[in-house]
């Protein structure tokens, strides 16, 4: 999930800003949660295209 879009229920901020307490503490947790968090949607729907690609060529090698 990415925070960019993220509205805080303490402030009314976007989480993004960081402007309260509870914000900044949103957006640590949220770019700490795993290796692929700081990755936009995008990014990530790439890096799945070129491990399919990867994985069918490697299968029709073998065949």
């Amino acid at each position: 999930m990415t925070y960019d879009r993220l509205v805080c229920a303490n402030c009314a901020a976007p989480v993004s800003e960081g402007r309260c307490p509870v914000c900044r503490a949103s957006r640590e947790r949220l770019q700490q949660d795993g290796p692929f968090a700081g990755l936009n949607p995008m990014a990530l729907i790439a890096l799945l295209a070129v491990l399919i690609a990867a994985v069918a060529l490697l299968a029709h090698q073998t065949v």
